[in-house]
């Protein structure tokens, strides 16, 4: 099995780290660094998304926000097993979503989407058809 592990730069890796474990219902825990963390399935140990502050190593890529917009070009598309759930903290971490429910016609699956705290567009579905 191949697994790719996403990485985004991010301003605030703790904020960041405890904002997608609240929206993914994961147990609070801390980053292994203040510049870089990995959200992980508690289940079965997969890295679902690593946290790496802006600047904090010499990567192209990340080396800051400002040369290129966060997010551009990436869109996080998170499936998961309790959707209403998800919805629920979705709604308590953010003022308004992107998209509200809504049935995907290319999966058929429900989905809303909404921003993180560093602007990347997060699209939470359904694991199973509506």
């Amino acid at each position: 099995m191949k697994r790719t592990w996403t990485i985004i730069g991010v301003a605030d890796v703790p904020q960041s780290f405890n904002w997608y474990q609240s929206l993914l219902g994961l147990p609070e825990t801390a980053p292994a660094h203040d510049h870089f963390g990995q959200i992980v399935d508690q289940s079965d140990g997969t890295v679902l998304l690593c946290l790496h502050k802006w600047g904090a190593h010499e990567h192209p890529s990340l080396r800051s926000p400002d040369r290129a917009k966060p997010g551009n070009g990436l869109l996080l598309f998170i499936r998961v097993d309790n959707f209403d759930a998800a919805l629920t903290r979705a709604r308590a971490l953010v003022s308004r979503l992107e998209e509200d429910p809504h049935v995907n016609p290319n999966t058929g699956t429900t989905e809303f989407s909404l921003r993180d705290p560093d602007g990347y567009y997060v699209t939470i579905s359904a694991l199973n058809p509506a």
